[in-house]
């Protein structure tokens, strides 16, 4: 699946000349943690999220140092920091190296890029212009649409043959027995198994065979050094 079929389009959006406050009353209003910032063209030029004004003079809250450290720190140093806590506009404060993806980006990528560079949105661009974003909460509608949704008109037998065949493609599952019985959609899990981690896995392989409603475990964990079975 590419960007283009999940992304957030079009991408609410704010100026660089953008004031503090209306940039967060922006991400207040619209329940969102963070916004793309484009120039006059449309170009994405940077990103500002709500990590962006938790340190404020206004909150006094700015960094604080050792007197060593402050010694130590470089005057360009302390100017930027000067900056972002006591800027009065968007590009104060916004980051400028941003991570951007294409509306052919690859999910596996995108998911990649969030988790390398610690973020929960990528603005998603073609010829450098804002034409959407991506956040974690698409991927989480994504998954949601991806996930198997119960028929009831499944017949269970059909249900039952298909949740035998996902478990016996298992290797998890070869060492014990576990059998399967499935009424209008209730599917029930009997038998025995050799390792505890097996009853989770055997209800959720069940879980998400098309047509199961709800999955009952009757399973009995066999102990492989005493030969006993424990409920």
């Amino acid at each position: 699946m590419l960007v283009h079929a999940i992304m957030t389009s079009p991408a609410i959006a704010v100026r660089p000349e953008t004031s503090i406050t209306d940039a967060a009353q922006t991400m207040l209003d619209n329940h969102v943690s963070g916004l793309p910032v484009v120039d006059a063209e449309g170009k994405l030029v940077g990103i500002v999220s709500e990590g962006d004004f938790i340190r404020r003079s206004e909150l006094h809250t700015e960094r604080k140092r050792s007197w060593l450290l402050e010694l130590l720190t470089s005057p360009g140093t302390l100017a930027a920091e000067y900056v972002s806590t006591h800027g009065r506009t968007v590009e104060d404060v916004m980051t400028s190296d941003v991570v951007a993806v294409t509306t052919t980006t690859g999910l596996q990528d995108v998911v990649e890029l969030m988790e390398k560079h610690h973020v929960k949105r990528l603005p998603v661009v073609s010829h450098g212009k804002l034409v959407g974003i991506i956040s974690r909460s698409d991927l989480l509608k994504a998954l949601v649409n991806a996930l198997p949704t119960p028929v009831t008109d499944s017949r269970d037998q059909e249900i039952a043959a298909a949740i035998i065949n996902e478990l016996a493609s298992q290797d998890w599952s070869r060492r014990g027995s576990i059998r399967v019985k499935v009424v209008d959609g209730v599917a029930e899990l009997s038998g025995s198994i050799m390792d505890e981690r097996e009853r989770q896995a055997a209800k959720v392989a069940a879980e998400n065979v098309s047509g199961v409603r709800a999955v009952f475990d009757n399973l009995v964990y066999i102990d492989p050094y005493i030969g006993v079975g424990i409920v």
